[in-house]
């Protein structure tokens, strides 16, 4: 697939350096349930440079499309503001949306119209010249390799091609930043690689994206900066590598033994660099601060309580132990 293009002004030398192209100041959001309000963002402060690729990571009901709403002016805000180009996006949402392009979670695509009608005609609903419009979707057509698809309905294209082509359009006006909520969801992981691979190449040449997700894994792989929200309210924010350095991610051994593991939870504690045990049926999951030792350790308590290890693992600190850490692990609707 040939590498896709944008337009948008090309980034700053270094995120420190980058002026702010989103801004948000107590950016709230509560809406009026059954059992009373429910505060489904709650004095979120957001700051994203020019070409910066930024992440929202948080479990489900976190807030993450409540903010993503506010950000595209498709949610009003309870209280606070957001800026998009130094534009106040509840005083002139049309001129905040005239510089976003946005992707949603469902498919919004137009099922009446062909490949290329829904890259033409999106164009021309932002006043994009007929002329120019036209260039702009053989031209997004060629990048995203859809050409060959140009005459097909909407209707017939497998999920990996109609992402592509939902990312293609809401480029087709040039905007200066693109949003993607939850982009790669319920897609193959063949596709979502190389929906990777297409978001790498954009931001590599200057586009502002701002994604999220529920894989961890692609936040650490695509982006510069990540925010955790959970509740409504950001918990950490930071580079990856930042944000493993500095909120308890740890390594993770596992081992699965013969016995009831909780036996030997009370030693494990023990051990040196250890931060938190769990135990569940035969499965012993350790958290260190400081792995080094630890596995061998266990293996030798395990023995001095008289259960046999049949298994071990070693998990390197990651997103996913710094989310865990800071959201907990209930499963949630």
């Amino acid at each position: 697939m040939g590498a896709p293009a944008t337009d948008s002004p090309p980034a700053a030398a270094a995120p420190a350096a980058r002026e702010p192209l989103i801004r948000t100041e107590h950016l709230t959001k509560v809406y009026e349930g059954r059992q009373g309000p429910l505060r489904a963002v709650d004095g979120v402060e957001l700051s994203i440079g020019a070409g910066e690729f930024f992440g929202l990571l948080g479990p489900n009901g976190a807030g993450k499309s409540t903010t993503i709403g506010m950000l595209t002016t498709s949610v009003i805000p309870t209280d606070g503001r957001v800026f998009v180009s130094g534009i106040d996006a509840r005083a002139n949402p049309a001129a905040v949306k005239r510089r976003i392009g946005v992707v949603s979670q469902s498919n919004t695509l137009d099922r009446a119209l062909t490949v290329w009608e829904n890259l033409y005609y999106h164009a021309r609903y932002f006043g994009v010249p007929a002329r120019d419009a036209r260039a702009r979707a053989d031209e997004l057509l060629e990048r995203f390799a859809l050409a060959d698809r140009a005459r097909s309905m909407v209707f017939e294209l497998s999920g990996g091609l109609a992402r592509r082509l939902m990312i293609a359009r809401a480029l087709a006006h040039r905007p200066a930043a693109l949003f993607l909520d939850e982009p790669t969801s319920g897609i193959d992981p063949q596709t979502r690689i190389n929906l990777w691979e297409l978001l790498a190449d954009l931001h590599r040449q200057g586009l502002t994206i701002l994604l999220t997700t529920h894989y961890l894994e692609e936040a650490d792989a695509l982006c510069d900066r990540i925010a955790i929200l959970d509740r409504g309210r950001v918990l950490a924010l930071g580079a990856p590598a930042q944000l493993k350095e500095t909120h308890g991610a740890d390594t993770v051994i596992t081992l699965q033994v013969d016995g009831e593991a909780a036996a030997l939870r009370p030693r494990a504690e023990a051990i040196p660099g250890v931060r938190n045990v769990e135990a569940d049926g035969e499965l012993l999951r350790v958290f260190a601060s400081n792995p080094i030792g630890v596995l061998a350790e266990l293996v030798r308590e395990a023995s001095a309580v008289g259960l046999h290890v049949r298994d071990a693992a070693s998990q390197p600190p990651s997103l996913e132990t710094v989310f865990l850490s800071l959201t907990g692990r209930e499963y949630r609707e």
